[in-house]
């Protein structure tokens, strides 16, 4: 079977990132499933954003978790990208998304999508962001021996080993991805424009997550492994013993042909793309 191609916070290579437009060109472009990061808003409301600040991919600035809801859909959040917006995609003001929202997008689709969810660390509010994620999960209906919540099937995704443990209490081990990455000094220092943590304690909770997500990982404490294309091609006999010990391995961020052949042939099964459509038509299983 071809891989699993999950569009990468929406088809984000063609529209902003995390945007209505974005997941619903993801849709038009045939994803098997799409993928967003959710934070906490002031009033503790799920907003899909990657960064904990607003100044990258909004007209605001400051984090994100001293924002209301309310305040947080006043911001332009698809004009940085520079496209223009179909108009059956919804107007500028359409295009802020909480969860909610993009639940509503996905379940409109009439047809089977994974949905994975990221969870943001370090985060202000700690883990009570899975707390949160949790019981509104719950209250739209999912079911924690499944994951499944209509015509959806979610996974749960982060760098941050602690959230797995905390997810574990309620979704399905199957479903827990452990996101992996080598810890990198340019990482880092772009990472620090667009949050307020030290260099130096972001070095160590980087380097200590990394040490715990492969534990977990090779203990087969979660069941999917996440790491970047970058750390597959460092470490690609450990990813190749990963998926020989029957882990599933997720990697990201998939955006050209030869990474996605290159994936392929190790027997990688899922790929998240910035441009899903590119990478499905190279693998054989687009429209």
């Amino acid at each position: 079977m071809p891989p699993v191609i999950f569009a990468h916070r929406g088809s984000s290579g063609t529209y902003a990132e995390h945007t209505r437009a974005a997941y619903l060109q993801a849709l038009a472009d045939g994803v098997d499933g799409l993928e967003c990061d959710v934070h906490l808003s002031r009033d503790g409301q799920l907003v899909c954003i990657h960064d904990t600040t607003l100044d990258r991919t909004t007209s605001g600035s400051g984090d994100v978790a001293d924002r209301t809801l309310a305040e947080l859909r006043t911001l332009d959040v698809s004009a940085w990208k520079g496209v223009s917006i179909p108009s059956d995609y919804g107007t500028v003001e359409d295009q802020f998304l909480t969860l909610a929202d993009l639940l509503v997008l996905l379940r409109r689709s009439g047809r089977p999508l994974r949905l994975a969810i990221e969870l943001k660390h370090p985060s202000p509010f700690g883990l009570r962001l899975e707390e949160a994620l949790i019981a509104f999960l719950m209250d739209e209906g999912w079911d924690p021996e499944s994951s499944r919540l209509g015509n959806l099937e979610i996974s749960f995704m982060s760098f941050n080993p602690d959230s797995m443990r905390q997810l574990a209490e309620s979704a399905p081990h199957h479903m827990l991805c452990q996101l992996v990455a080598d810890v990198e000094p340019q990482d880092v220092r772009d990472a620090l424009r667009f949050g307020s943590i030290a260099e130096g304690a972001l070095i160590t909770v980087l380097q200590r997550a990394l040490k715990e997500g492969e534990e977990l990982i090779d203990r087969h404490e979660v069941g999917i492994a996440g790491p970047g294309v970058e750390y597959v091609r460092e470490h690609p006999e450990r990813v190749r013993r990963w998926i020989s010990e029957g882990m599933r391995v997720r990697v990201w961020t998939v955006n050209t042909v030869e990474d996605a052949l290159f994936l392929a042939g190790l027997g990688v099964q899922e790929m998240t793309s910035d441009y899903p459509a590119r990478i499905l038509l190279a693998l054989g299983n687009g429209q």
